[in-house]
């Protein structure tokens, strides 16, 4: 797995964790940062083979594959900072952010902004900067997350902010669904070709055992379904599959999402 480097200089590599997690650790000759840590044990073999310092954490919401290797980093590395939403409700959590809070990271020269996008859970935020967005479960390449706390329209209106950051904006997002993502894209828009020569790379991708991650914006807004509820050709495949008339964005959003669940 090849690292990607950011403007700034910084590199962001893939930590595969579970079957199929990414711990994404931004780092540079010396430092390491991580995102989403479920599991700390690949994050402390993978800074140990590169001879780095972990020097904080970001969480962008509370489930288990995303919060499970706080404690032992946090033992394994005294005073770690770890940030991520407010609400006390994620232990280990030493700094709480929300939406237009600025993350500064002196060891890497970079500042990243906070966005608060409910909809996959409530506390759900994402970081952006420099070119990155880290965005947990709710947006994924050619997909976005459940919602298992959060409305349609919360989801709807989440997805809709990320969508204004710009086009060339990386998407970190932390879990290899895009192959699953993919096929029910082509269920709804089967005669998009910018998603039908997606597919065929993905397939290629995955053949060879590499990550389909990061994605950029621009892309997405061309490929994903989730992105393109204002479509015609989204509107009427969700129309055919509800068997009703769908009034606005959001219900052909809601019923894109059903479907998804559904698939």
């Amino acid at each position: 797995m090849t690292a990607e480097t950011l403007p700034s200089g910084v590199a962001i590599h893939p930590i595969p964790a579970f079957t199929d997690n990414y711990i994404w650790c931004i780092y540079n000759e010396s430092s390491a940062i991580v995102v989403d840590p479920g599991d700390a044990e690949p994050v402390l073999a993978f800074i140990k083979a590169k001879g780095l310092t972990l020097s904080a954490v970001l969480i962008t919401h509370h489930h288990r594959d995303h919060t499970g290797g706080i404690a032992k980093l946090v033992s394994a590395v005294p005073d770690l900072s770890v940030i991520g939403p407010r609400g006390n409700h994620i232990r280990g959590i030493t700094k709480s952010v929300s939406q237009g809070d600025t993350v500064s990271l002196p060891v890497f020269k970079m500042a990243l902004q906070v966005m608060e996008v409910p909809g996959h859970t409530l506390d759900h935020i994402a970081f952006f900067g420099h070119g990155a967005l880290f965005c947990g479960d709710t947006l994924f390449s050619a997909g976005c997350g459940r919602l298992f706390e959060g409305s349609p329209e919360q989801m709807h209106h989440s997805l809709n902010k990320l969508k204004r950051l710009p086009d060339t904006t990386k998407v970190f997002c932390t879990h290899e669904y895009t192959q699953a993502n993919v096929q029910f894209a082509l269920a709804v828009e089967p005669d998009n070709k910018a998603l039908c020569d997606y597919a065929q790379w993905v397939a290629e991708k995955r053949a060879q055992g590499q990550p389909t991650l990061p994605s950029n914006l621009k892309e997405q807004k061309n490929i994903n379904p989730f992105l393109r509820a204002h479509e015609l050709s989204v509107k009427t495949a969700a129309e055919a599959y509800c068997e009703n008339n769908l009034a606005d964005d959001v219900a052909v959003f809601a019923a894109v999402r059903r479907w998804k669940d559904e698939f």
